[in-house]
């Protein structure tokens, strides 16, 4: 196992055009938008779907675990799999086995096979933000880290916002299955434009070759085990903290849609028209829960105070969802935009973290890492709140508990991370 991490100060990568470096978080926001585009075509058509498949809350609540359990063990084996490959070669290999996987639902005619798509799709998304953090870790220096990770982040609200919209047009001229193949054959549209223009920084066609030597550095030590980063309690902190998170961002992903048609009485019409605003909030809090940890580091702050500043504003914006059962639509709205805002802003800031604190051979499977524990939150809290709405407990219940748990891993973060700052694995200290 390795020795206790050691802390050092944070290494950046080689300079780098300015303008080349946002281009790319660009298109590597572009490839999480399409994930989110994809993950939430079902939930959005689900009441359409629901004329040729019978869906209970429960079989939704089965769907959703299916795609969140491959989603979360390919996370980490994704991670590793980026890792060893490349992130070049690896983000290829990962979006098409996606956009396939994605299209496959299309020809669905049972749960089973919905079912089956799900898992698919949850094996192929699960490598995208572990490839995108790898990106981040190549070409931006920590001080632009959390703004080119929010620039990412933010594809989740863009993906997100045009699915309601989207679908409702399409479902106006065709039926739900054509939704998927479109959607799919995005996906391997942005991988065809991925595999031409990304080269990491050593080896850019665009960059001077002084730049591209700068960049290439010796090779470091081979990534450490699984199993031995997670005696490290930095590791440990990042995956229970996102278990928490992403156990209530996962419910307002996938149930948002079903509580508008459950308990708002809306259509899909409505939901295409009114369902893509607290996306749109998420969006807004991806920009700017990175700006403010980025500004907070120009103007001489420690990274440690910026993020845990910017983290803990975002977590104090969560427990106002509670009372969204309790209040008129456009106020119900407005507080699932409050939380979409805290939550994204939050989940930038957390998933920048593995780029401010561990060497960049280990980055990809940390983050795997650390993207399993929040999948696993989302299937325990996606299957306990199946169950009690189909057994009479309603949202208010469910929404009660979601509400608390930022403030918690929060608190978990501050406890498992005192100082975020670089690790390495080669000076021996004790293991905690």
């Amino acid at each position: 196992m390795p020795p206790r991490a050691a802390i050092l100060p944070s290494a950046a990568p080689a300079a780098s055009p300015p303008a080349l470096r946002w281009r790319i978080a660009c298109l590597a926001g572009a490839a999480i938008a399409i994930s989110y585009l994809d993950r939430q075509t079902l939930p959005v058509a689900i009441k359409v779907i629901q004329k040729d498949i019978p869906i209970s809350n429960e079989v939704f609540s089965h769907l959703n675990t299916a795609f969140l359990a491959a989603y979360g063990v390919m996370y980490a084996a994704g991670g590793r799999l980026v890792d060893a490959l490349g992130t070049r070669t690896g983000f290829t290999c990962i979006m098409i086995f996606w956009s396939l996987a994605c299209a496959s639902h299309g020809l669905a005619a049972s749960v089973g096979m919905l079912v089956a798509s799900r898992l698919l799709l949850g094996m192929g998304e699960g490598g995208g933000f572990p490839a995108s953090t790898r990106v981040v870790t190549e070409w931006f220096p920590p001080q632009e880290r959390s703004s080119a990770m929010g620039i990412i982040n933010a594809g989740t609200a863009v993906g997100a916002v045009i699915a309601p919209s989207l679908i409702a047009l399409i479902l106006g001229f065709a039926n739900w299955r054509v939704i998927f193949f479109i959607t799919g054959g995005l996906g391997l549209a942005w991988t065809f434009l991925w595999h031409r223009v990304y080269f990491p920084p050593e080896s850019h066609p665009a960059l001077p070759e002084s730049e591209r030597l700068a960049a290439l550095a010796p090779d470091g030590p081979a990534p450490p085990r699984w199993l031995d980063l997670l005696t490290l309690r930095e590791t440990r902190g990042l995956v229970a903290a996102k278990f928490l998170s992403d156990a209530a961002w996962y419910f307002y992903l996938f149930w948002l849609p079903k509580y508008l048609y459950d308990a708002r009485g809306f259509d899909t019409k409505s939901v295409g028209t009114f369902a893509w605003i607290p996306y749109a909030a998420s969006g807004i809090g991806c920009l700017c829960g990175g700006w403010l940890s980025s500004h907070l580091i120009i103007n001489h702050a420690s990274i440690n105070r910026s993020r845990k500043i910017a983290l803990g504003l975002s977590a104090a914006l969560m427990p106002f969802v509670a009372l969204v059962t309790r209040a008129p639509v456009g106020w119900a709205l407005a507080l699932f935009s409050l939380a979409y805002f805290g939550q994204q802003s939050w989940s930038t800031l957390i998933m920048v973290l593995p780029a401010d604190i561990f060497p960049r051979e280990s980055v990809g499977s940390v983050a795997g890492l650390v993207g399993f524990g929040g999948a696993m939150g989302g299937i325990v809290f996606g299957e306990v709140a199946g169950y009690l709405l189909d057994h009479g407990y309603g949202y208010a219940v469910v929404l009660g508990l979601a509400a608390s748990f930022h403030i918690v891993a929060f608190a978990v973060i501050c406890f498992a991370i005192p100082n975020i700052d670089r690790l390495r694995f080669d000076d021996p200290m004790p293991i905690p």
